[in-house]
């Protein structure tokens, strides 16, 4: 629960500190500018908001690691993934994205941390606790955040425990572990497709190499 409040202050700290001329410039996302990142975090927000508040009252059908999928990687087709991009655009100035943010993902945050790790709650289909569920954003805030300073060198990277424990998420939901002279910073990115091997990673890599990237979903 701590770790998520730490990842998401993080993240919406790392948005608000941007200079306005970074909201047009490409993100780590492929085929999303930073505004599109941006409004894919509020509407994350708004996501968590209406699952805390979304009581669940069978067992747990998921837990942290078994919330992700993965899936294949994205065609640029899908509906959600479009609206994203339309609905930054009409924000116009960047401001507004960082108001909304601020706005919504302070809400979001107030509810974490006044959740009960143990209830369980309802999303997309499955139950998890409310502890699971927010561990398993931990893992999402940690990559967007490297999104998010992918071509700002010298911006505040994600909190190091955020990195560690998104790495074990990533590891756990692979079902094997990244070589140990990977960071974890490292890790994540090559893991999930947002930097390619070097050589010599690719040999650490083996035959692991070809399963990558990890497309969560």
């Amino acid at each position: 629960m701590d770790l998520f409040s730490r990842s998401w202050t993080a993240l919406r700290t790392a948005v608000a500190e941007l200079p306005d001329e970074y909201f047009s410039r490409p993100s780590g996302c492929a085929g999303w500018l930073v505004r599109d990142l941006v409004c894919h975090l509020i509407i994350d927000a708004q996501d968590v908001l209406i699952t805390l508040v979304t009581p669940a009252a069978t067992e747990p059908t998921r837990d942290a690691v078994t919330y992700w999928n993965l899936v294949e990687a994205p065609t640029g087709d899908d509906p959600l993934d479009a609206l994203t991009v339309r609905l930054a655009a009409a924000y116009e100035e960047p401001w507004l994205l960082r108001f909304h943010l601020d706005d919504v993902g302070s809400a979001a945050g107030r509810a974490a941390e006044l959740a009960d790790p143990a209830v369980r709650v309802g999303t997309r289909g499955e139950v998890l606790t409310t502890g699971d569920y927010l561990c398993a954003y931990v893992l999402e805030w940690t990559l967007h955040h490297l999104d998010l300073i992918a071509h700002l060198p010298g911006a505040a990277e994600p909190p190091a425990e955020g990195l560690a424990r998104s790495r074990e998420l990533l590891e756990k939901i692979a079902g094997a572990a990244f070589p140990p002279s990977f960071s974890d910073k490292d890790a994540l990115l090559i893991g999930t497709g947002r930097r390619g091997p070097a050589e010599a990673e690719k040999a650490e890599l083996g035959s692991w190499a070809a399963r990558l990237p990890l497309v969560l979903g």
